[in-house]
């Protein structure tokens, strides 16, 4: 029963994250959301746990990942912060593998190289641009999946085009070799994350996550 399967989050209060936890706690399912200031945080709901922190700590991710099943990522990088994508992941499969959960679904952008890829000429020049204008932050989630491609759970990397906040749900067009679309609309997103919890069909591989185009 989805009311049996706890969650834990990170990046609630972030344009996906918002979308992914209000569809969470509506679908059932227990939350537990890291908070890195609660104190400013308004949503409450009886399925909803705080946890106050940030996943660079250790014992906060610790924290965070005992008594779930699931772990999703939707944290951003802020330009501000030091390098997160990496430091996460290898907190969350340390804290994971203590605790013995194998799903974790974490969020991307379609920058992210994987074998296999045939992207578009436009996708590539996108890919390009972005490996130029902040080479730090991307190889920073290169080696995110690097980590994630030698651990022992099952992940999911989820590689999004441009996030439109909307409720709207256009359907998705999912690809392993290219981004088809885009633009994603948060509804869409939060979605196809859900229904990653228990699908298998792409653990240890990294879609592309699109919302079709409208009518």
């Amino acid at each position: 029963m989805k009311q049996a399967i706890k969650i834990a989050l990170l990046g609630a209060t972030g344009k996906a994250g918002q979308y992914l936890l209000q569809e969470l706690l509506t679908n059932g399912y227990q939350v537990k959301s890291l908070i890195r200031k609660p104190k400013d945080y308004k949503i409450s709901h009886p399925a909803l746990e705080i946890v106050a922190g940030d996943i660079k700590d250790m014992a906060t991710t610790r924290q965070l990942i005992e008594g779930c099943d699931v772990v999703i990522s939707a944290i951003g990088q802020n330009k501000d912060d030091i390098l997160i994508s990496s430091l996460a992941t290898e907190n969350i499969i340390k804290a994971m593998q203590e605790f013995k959960l194998s799903r974790y679904i974490l969020l991307t952008g379609s920058n992210l190289e994987v074998p296999g890829d045939q992207k578009s000429a436009k996708n590539l020049e996108g890919t390009a641009w972005m490996k130029a204008t902040f080479p730090v932050f991307v190889a920073d989630k290169q080696k995110a999946y690097e980590i994630l491609t030698t651990s022992s759970i099952d992940w999911t990397i989820v590689r999004l085009p441009w996030i439109e906040k909307t409720t709207e749900r256009r359907g998705l067009a999912v690809d392993l070799k290219d981004c088809l679309e885009e633009l994603i609309s948060t509804t869409d997103l939060a979605d196809f994350l859900i229904s990653q919890i228990t699908d298998t069909t792409y653990v240890k591989k990294a879609p592309f996550v699109a919302s079709k185009p409208k009518l």
